[in-house]
């Protein structure tokens, strides 16, 4: 009798430690599955501003035709980067068309400097203020989609968490990064005033 009782409690002890097992490697599996979501929630709120943007940058460059008649080089790499953006698919995809539309519309912005009856305009003062607010909004989804992809990829990577991981197939994020010409010294010439 008495053996018996030992028995059942060994056996209940494996019992609860195979169900604590069970349970930490479920709760290690759908936290992998709750930081991947969110790295596809952050991504999908980004791509949301990327396409609000694209609509604005179309207006803004109907605006800017009629008086950047010299300008079409600027115009064109506008233009380009937009194209970019509408074939774009992956996520990397747009990442760079992403890059490369906000380069093009700093572009414009810095030659429409040149034109003061353009800076005037009030349509362009609107589309100006509304894309340099959509650009900060842009930046901060950045960062917090950068967040997620570096917690998912450092828990991925990190034991016990690898197992899971490769269990799932699943494999490091890429972040967003910023391009080298977004990181050159801006070179300014000052004249004196005569």
């Amino acid at each position: 009798m008495q053996g018996t009782n030992m028995d059942n409690i060994v056996l209940l002890g494996f019992v609860l430690a195979c169900i604590g097992l069970l349970s930490y490697v479920a709760m290690m599996y759908n936290g992998l599955v709750a930081l991947k979501n969110d790295i596809d929630k952050a991504w999908a709120n980004i791509d949301v501003i990327l396409k609000q943007r694209h609509d604005e940058v179309s207006k803004l460059l109907d605006v800017c035709k009629g008086y950047m008649n010299y300008e079409r080089d600027t115009l064109q790499k506008v233009v380009q980067a937009r194209s970019m953006y509408q074939q774009a698919v992956t996520v990397d995809q747009k990442a760079q068309a992403d890059q490369s539309t906000t380069t093009a519309v700093r572009g414009l912005f810095a030659v429409a400097e040149k034109y003061p009856a353009l800076k005037a305009n009030d349509n362009f003062m609107q589309l100006e203020t509304r894309i340099t607010a959509l650009e900060n909004q842009i930046a901060d989804r950045r960062e917090f989609y950068n967040d997620s992809v570096n917690t998912f990829n450092i828990r991925i990577q990190q034991f016990p968490d690898t197992f899971v991981a490769s269990f799932m197939q699943v494999r490091p994020r890429a972040m967003f990064k910023v391009e080298e010409t977004d990181k050159a010294d801006l070179h300014m010439t000052y004249s004196a005033a005569r």
